[in-house]
């Protein structure tokens, strides 16, 4: 079954067809709501249930593409685990369970994040999130230091332009221009129960964008939020909800309950 790459809305949950799928999530802004720092979101009730409902119907080809760390990622979807790419695909967890880190070449230097934290220290309400390969500023606590914040990230990155800054709402991450959702959802697509199927990406910031290209030129579908779900996660979480009862639905029918 292949998908129509210029489809701006999602499929209709009961013309989907599970076994030839594979999804791929995006977190924050898709399957979760921004809030007022990455350690504040809330995972809303039965988002968890969904997935793993998901996961069965996909025979595990479902996974997480997140500029998140795989601990935070396994954090907020426990007991859930999935195969997934944390910081944007830096480290990849295949579907066996094996781990894949990127090369030492691609973390961010000890020093530039010495000098962050020096700096920090020095701005009210920006918040450091460590990751193992890159590193997350945010200043949505107080957004007049985005200026000082991107200049100090500029200065960093023209110092090493293997280096780029992502930018986010209200954020900006230093990432190694290696590094990228797009590669993550190609390395998984030749890994089985993935390989063979149709991949489906969803997914709602800058960084989803490599992940979404990836997906078309597969023969799939990239969906941003903005465009196939208002802007709204609720709404994705609605439809997989609609896609995981309806798997159900046939599930039991073939079962005779």
């Amino acid at each position: 079954m292949m998908l129509q790459t210029n489809q701006k809305l999602p499929p209709q949950p009961e013309k989907v067809d599970l076994g030839a799928w594979a999804l791929f999530l995006d977190l924050d802004g898709t399957l979760l709501d921004i809030a007022a720092s990455p350690e504040s979101v809330l995972v809303p009730k039965h988002l968890v249930d969904t997935l793993a409902t998901l996961r069965t119907g996909l025979d595990g080809a479902l996974a997480i593409l997140s500029g998140r760390s795989m601990r935070a990622i396994d954090r907020l979807l426990h007991p859930l685990l999935v195969a997934a790419g944390g910081e944007h695909g830096a480290v990849l967890r295949l579907p066996n369970g094996e781990v894949a880190e990127a090369n030492i070449d691609t973390v961010v230097p000890a020093h530039w994040r010495q000098m962050i934290h020096q700096q920090a220290e020095n701005w009210p309400g920006v918040l450091v999130e460590e990751k193992s390969h890159g590193l997350a500023l945010h200043y949505r606590a107080n957004p007049k230091l985005g200026v000082p914040v991107i200049a100090l990230l500029e200065q960093l990155v023209e110092s090493d332009p293997t280096f780029e800054i992502l930018p986010a709402l209200l954020a900006r991450e230093l990432r190694h221009r290696s590094i990228n959702k797009g590669e993550a959802l190609r390395r998984l697509m030749a890994q089985p129960p993935f390989s063979g199927r149709v991949p489906l990406f969803i997914g709602d910031d800058v960084t989803d964008e490599d992940a979404i290209a990836a997906a078309d030129s597969l023969g799939g579908l990239g969906l941003r939020v903005a465009d196939a779900f208002a802007g709204e996660p609720a709404r994705v979480r609605s439809w997989l909800g609609d896609l995981a009862k309806h798997h159900e639905s046939k599930v039991d029918g073939r079962t005779g309950h």
